[in-house]
């Protein structure tokens, strides 16, 4: 399990979260709602040790992960994919995958073994694995930046708003794939601002406005929520 207690972040004298409480079971998949700065990517930065919590626990399992450093919390398993993909445009889509996989540089048939799982998930990455990752569409990007985190081989993947600025269509692909994952047992916590997608495949969900938490319930509740509809879905 990912638990968060009473977490709180400041960015110098601007409270960021405010005692937060959240936490995903082991084969959840759990859906943060929010607004653009409500504190959503705050929480993943606090979560995978980028950003440092001014108070509070995180544990995984019965590991803390406060205090410990960004790459032993990949190593725990652990891994965040962030917002705006964060690829490398000038490497091959062959080498900004393989990065993913560094914690285990020292099991080259793993790396390789994991490497034609994400090749099978997203097929068109294995047609283009050599060319540069900056070349290619939105939604081809946003695969790659999957792909990468799934190198590492997670056990809690925290996804930053893997549908922003893509088609319809491809966020109809993204949240298929996200499914996928989150089925063959990797415990998901989905950031989003599209909520009617991420709430029809959630577990659960919480909802944050200016760095609390003000709602949570499981995906019914919230989908049939009226303020949530209002705010989040627009109907």
């Amino acid at each position: 399990m990912l638990q968060l207690e009473n977490v709180s972040l400041n960015y110098g004298s601007f409270r960021a979260l405010d005692n937060i409480n959240i936490h995903a079971k082991e084969g959840e998949l759990v859906v943060l709602l929010g607004a653009n700065g409500a504190g959503k990517s705050s929480i993943f930065l606090t979560t995978s040790g980028l950003h440092k919590a001014a108070s509070g626990s995180i544990r995984f399992g019965k590991t803390e992960l406060v205090g410990m450093k960004p790459s032993a919390i990949v190593e725990h398993g652990v891994v965040q994919c962030p917002e705006g993909r964060k690829l490398f445009p000038a490497m091959s889509v062959l080498k900004n995958l393989t990065l993913g996989g560094y914690v285990h540089r020292r099991d080259s048939k793993g790396i390789k073994s994991t490497l034609d799982e994400v090749f099978a998930m997203f097929p068109i990455l294995h047609e283009k694995r050599e060319m540069n990752a900056g070349s290619l569409s939105g939604g081809q990007q946003q695969m790659v930046a999957i792909g990468r985190s799934l190198m590492s081989r997670p056990k809690a993947l925290l996804l930053d708003e893997p549908s922003l600025g893509l088609a319809p269509l491809v966020v109809k692909q993204m949240f298929e794939a996200i499914e996928k994952i989150n089925k063959a047992g990797t415990t998901v916590m989905l950031a989003e601002q599209n909520a009617y997608a991420a709430l029809r495949i959630a577990s659960r969900a919480y909802v944050i406005e200016g760095g609390r938490i003000v709602m949570e319930g499981s995906r019914d509740e919230l989908l049939n929520n009226e303020a949530v509809r209002k705010a989040y879905i627009g109907a």
